[in-house]
């Protein structure tokens, strides 16, 4: 309960300013968009094999541009599964396994609709192809 004097010119403030609050909340927003716009993705961890794999004969390759390779066939996504069914019936549906060599700036999506295109062939297990130590890239 405010006390005032007969004259009623002086009023009791009842709201709260907010104005420094907002002030400090905008300049941490633009100091956040800066720092997000500055800081760069890490880069992805280099794997090593100490053992080499044995070969397989279904070997897919992804490079950068998402240019898909089954075995020596340049192929698309939409003709993936009937590559890969044609491979598995070359090896007589011996070989299940399916290599994946593919480059680090190849689209994450592209190599799970790869892979997806394969289990479509029956064709289940997967391998994911890096740098053997010690060979040359």
């Amino acid at each position: 309960m405010a006390v005032s004097t007969g004259q009623g010119e002086e009023e009791v403030m009842s709201t709260i300013n907010i104005t420094p609050f907002t002030d400090v909340l905008l300049v941490l927003l633009i100091i956040f968009i800066i720092l997000a716009s500055i800081t760069k993705e890490p880069p992805l961890p280099v794997a090593h094999n100490k053992d080499k794999v044995t070969p397989s004969q279904i070997v897919v390759t992804i490079d950068s541009h998402n240019k898909i390779q089954v075995g020596s066939d340049v192929v698309d996504e939409a003709g993936a599964t009937k590559a890969f069914a044609d491979l598995a019936a070359a090896t007589g549906h011996h070989l299940t396994t399916v290599i994946v060599k593919a480059d680090p700036k190849a689209s994450f999506g592209t190599i799970l609709r790869v892979m997806d295109a394969a289990k479509a062939a029956d064709l289940t297990g997967f391998g994911l192809a890096n740098k053997v130590e010690g060979a040359k890239d």
